[in-house]
């Protein structure tokens, strides 16, 4: 079976359209007008495995929050929708990475309770056209919408750019552990039989 999901979400602020494929090869076709974001989504997307094809159009002559967080809205909606019963999922994911000076740990429960916990400091506000306090809100935004339990924390780092890209792929190393199927799971990894 496919695990390839499709959504689209139409705002007064926000036009997006994304396309997942959970068990692609990294292929991606990003444009969210702001260069950095689409930087980070085709990180995502090549060290996770996924075909991803972004499109968005959005306020951006206000700023780069509802272009960033509505992004995050429907990417979650996508994986969850085609992660579907979530069946032979081995549902959890794990990952350190470091990039230069920094460190970053992600992990993460597809669970279908969604929370965030994000430990970070950054020393800059911007990194290009990049707000570095949306980086929150998008995984916020992203998790609430796919029903993940989301914990990423910065052990160490300065630079901005290094920071938010570990955040990028390690979410995309972790997930991909989650979304991977395991011959051995019946159903779900769960002893309520759902998630």
């Amino acid at each position: 079976m496919e695990r390839i999901a499709e959504v689209t979400r139409e705002t007064a602020e926000t036009k997006i359209r994304i396309r997942i494929n959970l068990d692609g090869s990294g292929c991606s076709d990003i444009h969210t007008g702001i260069g950095f974001f689409d930087h980070m989504l085709k990180s995502f997307a090549r060290h996770g495995f996924f075909d991803l094809d972004v499109q968005a159009e959005g306020d951006l002559e206000v700023d780069c929050h509802h272009t960033i967080e509505d992004t995050g809205i429907v990417l979650g909606q996508a994986i969850a929708k085609a992660l579907g019963d979530k069946a032979g999922i081995r549902r959890y994911g794990c990952f350190l990475l470091p990039m230069d000076e920094t460190l970053v740990l992600t992990a993460l429960d597809l669970s279908g309770r969604p929370w965030l916990g994000f430990e970070a400091s950054f020393l800059t506000e911007r990194v290009g056209d990049f707000d570095t306090q949306m980086t929150k809100e998008f995984f916020y935004a992203l998790c609430m919408n796919c029903g993940m339990n989301l914990h990423i924390r910065q052990i160490c780092g300065e630079n901005s750019h290094h920071i938010i890209e570990a955040m990028f792929k390690g979410f995309a190393k972790a997930l991909d552990m989650a979304v991977s199927l395991d011959p051995r799971i019946g159903g779900v990894l769960s002893t309520k039989g759902s998630l």
